[in-house]
């Protein structure tokens, strides 16, 4: 939030990502994913395994935290009400972005809150995607939360940076979709503790099970990669 806050200062456009294992899975199939990693200003780990995967190999990750939504969620919007940021959200269905407004508008009355959905066509060029534009440009946010899920989210930020406004742009997920209740959120301290995901999968099991049951095997030669360069190094 310290650098979000100088960034809105400065007036500057900037890309805010997180990386876990999912995303890990996409940006090797995905340039588009390359892209918007390799333009971003800042990343978020969002992986409590990765981050005891980092320590067990020798990564000096001291200070180094898990971060996401949930967990700056607070900050964020009491910040936002207190410099009266204007704060515009794409995605999730019309109804989500209703009640989240409602709702966060009257916790936090001096933000000033827009939300889109994400149900549009997001082809460059397209009528629904230039509407789209234009509406984020109308409003003129200082901040840009895109929550379409990966990777359209990323897709869809790197395909259209040059015509979004100079705003901390974030990728968010389903963060309206928390605020407005439609998806549950797990306790804190699962999250702390490396455990959001099974919190996830046992509510979603159908959609998630994928993510959080193959996609890790597939990830192994990397970790395998990983382990023989620690080995290396602590030979030297």
């Amino acid at each position: 939030m310290h650098h979000v806050s100088r960034w809105i200062a400065d007036g500057r456009k900037t890309v805010i990502a997180n990386h876990n294992l999912h995303s890990l899975y996409l940006v090797r199939r995905s340039p588009a994913m390359q892209a918007f990693y390799a333009r971003s200003d800042l990343i978020e780990l969002d992986s409590t395994p990765l981050m005891a995967f980092a320590r067990l190999i020798g990564v000096n990750s001291r200070g180094f935290h898990r971060c996401t939504y949930l967990d700056w969620r607070d900050l964020f919007w009491s910040l936002a009400n207190r410099h009266g940021w204007r704060v515009m959200y794409v995605g999730g269905t019309a109804e989500v972005c209703r009640i989240a407004v409602e709702r966060l508008a009257a916790r936090y009355p001096r933000a000033v809150i827009e939300a889109t959905d994400g149900y549009f066509d997001i082809t460059p060029g397209s009528a629904g995607n230039q509407a789209v534009l234009d509406r984020i440009d109308a409003f003129a946010p200082q901040i840009l939360f895109v929550g379409m899920g990966m990777p359209r989210q990323e897709e869809w930020i790197i395909g259209n940076l040059d015509a979004l406004p100079s705003a901390a742009i974030f990728s968010v997920g389903a963060a309206f979709d928390y605020e407005a209740g439609a998806q549950k959120t797990a306790p804190r301290w699962m999250g702390k503790a490396g455990l959001e995901w099974l919190y996830r999968l046992l509510c979603d099991p159908k959609r998630l099970f994928r993510r959080y049951c193959i996609e890790p095997f597939l990830l192994l030669d990397l970790f395998w990669a990983d382990i023989r360069s620690a080995w290396r190094r602590r030979r030297r």
